[in-house]
């Protein structure tokens, strides 16, 4: 649930811990406590999410 409250409120706010993966062309990454939820911007309005995983395990 923490994670879609925070997907809520960037995207209704542009607010949270976000920030561009260089790494993985194009990707952000959104800090949810010990989760990431990786997603992109490409179509504006739209976030597309690619997936999620624990912090040690993410990168």
């Amino acid at each position: 649930m923490r994670i879609l409250l925070a997907l809520t409120r960037y995207g209704e706010t542009g607010e949270g811990d976000v920030k561009r993966l260089t790494d993985r062309e194009g990707l952000c990454r959104l800090r949810v406590g010990k989760r990431r939820v990786f997603f992109d911007l490409d179509v504006p309005g739209t976030t597309r999410i690619h997936g999620f995983d624990n912090r040690g395990e993410a990168y």
